[in-house]
């Protein structure tokens, strides 16, 4: 019992009952994060990923002139209102298409002269052309 209370052992025993605490707190949190994650709301497939989603809004905020508070409205607006309209799914497949239609050869001809290659980069087209009409702001509006 002596050798238990010495200055090296309860140094040991007090390493060992704080480790104890960590395991025993890291467990308890575990635990709680795995009943959360139960409780949590099963993801849509539809969503779309936020990569493609940042993308989709930089690639529209250039298009129309840089990076301002304008611009990221708009196209945050119209990344809602087009994403309304295609899944991620259909859209990713629009964008595969549009991209490498104008690629020469029998490879182009792979992503341009299938039907449904042109269904959807129409549909990509039509809604991208009705979520910017949806979000518009008008030159007067925006400089208030």
């Amino acid at each position: 019992m002596k050798q238990l209370l010495n200055s090296s052992n309860r140094h040991f025993w007090r390493i060992c009952i704080q480790v104890f605490v960590a395991i025993t707190a890291l467990s308890l949190a575990s635990c709680a994060s795995n009943s959360k994650k139960e409780e949590a709301v099963p993801i849509n497939q539809e969503d779309y990923p936020t990569l493609a989603t940042v993308e989709y809004v930089i690639e529209c905020m250039n298009r129309k002139g840089g990076q301002n508070y304008t611009n990221l409205y708009q196209c945050t607006c119209q990344f809602d209102r087009f994403s309304e309209r295609m899944s991620y799914d259909q859209y990713s497949q629009a964008v595969v298409f549009r991209n490498l239609k104008s690629m020469p050869g029998e490879t182009g001809a792979v992503f341009r002269d299938p039907p449904q290659a042109k269904i959807m980069r129409n549909k990509l087209k039509d809604a991208q052309k009705q979520a910017k009409q949806a979000c518009e702001i008008s030159n007067k509006a925006a400089n208030k």
